[in-house]
């Protein structure tokens, strides 16, 4: 039977990354030791007040059709949030809900892009990008970012390529799988680049509560922006909320009324009940949010500190996130070999960094989602993984 060319656009090259992840759930059910840090999934607990919000809500009957822009009390707490974290000004109309940032970028793409425009990334880049906006027919123009620059996105780079098909940009800050962030002074020049090319700038920042070190600038609040700008931002990360699917953009307003057209169409509203948890997330003051982001912060130093200086392994310190990029060049055998040696012999499950694109060859992404006892373990196996390999290496090479 025939299938759509849409089902060979939403495959990508990214879907492959998650195999070896597959491989050690298949280890593990056959009772491996395996420290499975190839995905990140915070390995903490929802805070208890916002499940209890849940619980309420559900016993209260909120299990009914919804607005499909979200309920309006919470898109006026997101919008009194980004207010407060970024000066920007606005209201609940230019807030919508969706159900986690994934389907926000997938639903800004199809409502910004058409075949054929051309949309510049940083790469490496999250592994779904590339099926998100070939979904749509565009173009991804990738603009490497090297680890000799902390993986920071350079302006003049995105310059060089933007074309007269160039509709817009997506950065991702702090970013992922790197963990770099931008300065303001980046942020400023791109900015430049949209107002003077007419672009859109897509800024996905789900890891913004997750920044330990330098100054978090949401774009959107820079000058001429908030017209051309869609914010991604969800509680998966900040609040250990990944699996309630709770996600939302903030942009003009015609932009959100496309949004809801499509959300009409397509996922008819989220249950009030997640909704009402949610909104208790964003306003309570929950102590459990703040020792979590020290937690993932301790598990970075620690990570580092204990892999610094390990033959044939150098460290990527990032300046946020939950993950920690690995780079094992100087081993001499690529990522993808490194990380199934490492996952078959050592048991520990980390993602090669090809998977993000060209520019992390050679890296690993390491997710800081076990706790810091068995982090420091699995970074002992990985130093241990490289030691073997360096003993090998005359043997590869053919030297004595």
């Amino acid at each position: 039977m025939r299938f759509s060319a849409l089902t060979r656009r939403i495959r990508g090259a990214g879907a492959d990354a998650w195999n070896i992840h597959h491989r050690a759930l298949e280890l593990i059910e056959q009772g491996r030791d395996i420290l499975l840090l190839s995905v990140g999934d915070p390995d903490f607990d929802t805070p208890t007040p916002v499940v209890q919000a849940a619980i309420d809500s559900l016993l209260a009957g909120d299990t009914h059709y919804s607005d499909v822009r979200g309920s309006l009390a919470l898109r006026e707490s997101i919008a009194r949030r980004q207010m407060r974290l970024s000066g920007q000004p606005l209201g609940a109309q230019e807030v919508i809900i969706t159900p986690g940032a994934q389907c926000a970028v997938y639903s800004v793409a199809q409502c910004l892009l058409d075949p054929g425009d051309e949309v510049i990334v940083a790469e490496p880049m999250y592994v779904t990008y590339e099926a998100v906006f070939g979904a749509c027919g565009a173009k991804v123009v990738p603009v490497p970012v090297k680890p000799h620059n902390g993986f920071r996105v350079q302006a003049s780079e995105v310059a060089a390529r933007i074309t007269p098909r160039t509709r817009a940009l997506l950065i991702n800050s702090p970013h992922n799988p790197s963990g770099a962030s931008l300065p303001r002074s980046t942020w400023e020049q791109l900015a430049q680049l949209c107002r003077d090319h007419d672009l859109w700038l897509i800024s996905d920042e789900v890891y913004s509560d997750l920044l330990y070190d330098g100054e978090h600038v949401s774009p959107a609040s820079l000058p001429g922006m908030a017209a051309r700008t869609a914010t991604i931002n969800s509680l998966s990360k900040s609040h250990a909320m990944s699996g309630w699917r709770i996600g939302w953009v903030i942009g003009p307003q015609t932009l959100t009324e496309h949004l809801a057209h499509l959300s009409l169409c397509m996922v008819y509203g989220l249950p009030d009940f997640i909704q009402n948890a949610a909104q208790v997330a964003i306003e309570a003051d929950l102590p459990a949010v703040e020792h979590m982001r020290q937690a993932y912060r301790q598990r970075r130093d620690r990570v580092c500190a204990v892999l610094e200086g390990c033959p044939g392994i150098r460290v990527q310190k990032p300046d946020g996130g939950m993950f920690v990029m690995v780079d094992i060049r100087e081993t001499g055998i690529g990522a993808e070999d490194f990380a199934q040696r490492l996952l078959e012999r050592h048991g520990v499950s980390v993602l090669a960094g090809e998977a993000f694109g060209p520019s992390a060859a050679g890296h690993l992404r390491l997710g800081l989602v076990l706790d810091v006892e068995r982090l420091e373990e699995a970074c002992r196996r990985i130093a241990r993984c490289a030691a073997q390999v360096l003993e090998e290496m005359p043997q590869r090479t053919g030297t004595l």
